[in-house]
Parts: structure tokens; C-alpha cells; sequence
């Protein structure tokens, strides 16, 4: 937990910054998870409320109590616009056209179709001269790995994505450029204070790693 940056705390919450490579949950080949590492850390606890990928870095937010794991799932559970922003930063291959907009292609999970909506838009300039593209993205819906799997659809997936993501690229950045993460991160994480009492308005710096690509 010593590498963990606590970026928030107070009696019903904790927001931490987690590094790309460590999973949320524990499971099958899981050596170390977050779950885990509070688990060994706190008494009581704290409860995972909402999830991030293994490969992406960022914002978590935990809950201190059954009680507040509830209010907090709740709140992450909602689509309703306006009652919870998380935005994410990454660095795609090439430029999405247009340059801003929503992704609404459904998503199979566990063998059934599911509505998935992403919202983008470009944030670096001159994007058509480059080769790659800075993007700012809502999330509108939390399917797995929807970030990802939205912008491989439209043909361009994230640099470093091992599932989705362009592997002959990904092979030749890694030698020419040292890319060895997934570029998405968690980078905000916004929350109005009439939804759990108090406002929560965080963000995480980018890490290093995609400071070549920037």
C-alpha cells in the first residue's frame, strides 16, 4: 500500500491511485490484488464499489463500511447524466473522426448484447498530422473493458492494448519507444455533494510512461 498514493479519505470513502499491473480483484492467476493489500492493510476492510482493468492506472474510489458500499454503488450504478463524471485519458492510434464524439456500438458480454455508451473527444492539437491522439472519454455505461474494445472499433484502439489494440504496432513502439503499458488512465472523478453528502472533484496526474507519447 506504501506505493499507493492516497489522493482523498474521510469517514465514508477512500480514493487511491492505482498503478497499471495491479489487479482490483483477486481470482485465477492473481498473485496480488488491491482487494487483497486492504485487506492486510485495514480493519475493517475497505469494499471495492466500482472497477478498474488490471492495465489501467488511476482513480478507484473504496468504501469504509457495508453501509457506504451501498450509497456508493448506487451512485456508480446510475446512468442518469450529471450524477457521477468519470473521465479517462488515452493515447489511441491515429485520430478518431470527427474528432469528438459518442460511441454507442453495442458490447457482448457473457454471451448477451449490452448498450455501451463512451463519450471522446481529442484534446491534443493539429490531431490529422499525428500519428497518435490524445483523448478525454465519459464514460456513459461500465461494461468490461468498454474504453478499450469502443475505440478498437472504430479503428483506433489504445497503444499498449495486448487484447484489442493493434499487436504489429504495439511490437514496433515497444522496441523504437520503450512502450510496455496501456495507455488509458483514470483521470477524474467527480461526484456532487448531493449524492453522498459531501463533493468529490479529484484527478490523478498522467504516469510517466506516456510521456513519450505525448
Amino acid at each position: 500500500m506504501k506505493h499507493i498514493d492516497l489522493v482523498f479519505e474521510n469517514e465514508l470513502c477512500m480514493v487511491l491511485n492505482k498503478p497499471a499491473g495491479l489487479a482490483v480483484q483477486g481470482g485465477e492467476g492473481v498473485g496480488v490484488s488491491l482487494d487483497s493489500l486492504l485487506a492486510a492493510e485495514f480493519s475493517p476492510r475497505p469494499l471495492l464499489v466500482h472497477r478498474l482493468d488490471k492495465d489501467t492506472s488511476g482513480l478507484i474510489l473504496v468504501a469504509k463500511s457495508k453501509e457506504a458500499a451501498a450509497l456508493f454503488s448506487g451512485i456508480f450504478a446510475r446512468s442518469v447524466p450529471g450524477t457521477v463524471l468519470k473521465l479517462y485519458l488515452a493515447v489511441c492510434s491515429g485520430c478518431p473522426k470527427p474528432e469528438s464524439g459518442t460511441i454507442e456500438t453495442d458490447l457482448e458480454i457473457r454471451g448477451a448484447s449490452r448498450k455501451a455508451k463512451t463519450t471522446y473527444r481529442c484534446i491534443n492539437g493539429d490531431s490529422h498530422l499525428l500519428d497518435f491522439s490524445l483523448l478525454e472519454l465519459e464514460l456513459g455505461t461500465g461494461r468490461m473493458h468498454q474504453i478499450r474494445r469502443h475505440l478498437a472499433s472504430i479503428g483506433n484502439p489504445i497503444l499498449g492494448d495486448d487484447k484489442y489494440g493493434d499487436f504489429p504496432l504495439n511490437k514496433k513502439l515497444r522496441k523504437e519507444q520503450g512502450l510496455k503499458r496501456l495507455l488509458l488512465h483514470s483521470s477524474r472523478l467527480l461526484i456532487p455533494e448531493s449524492l453522498c453528502g459531501f463533493a468529490l472533484d479529484l484527478s490523478a496526474p498522467l504516469p510517466d510512461y506516456f510521456g513519450p507519447f505525448l
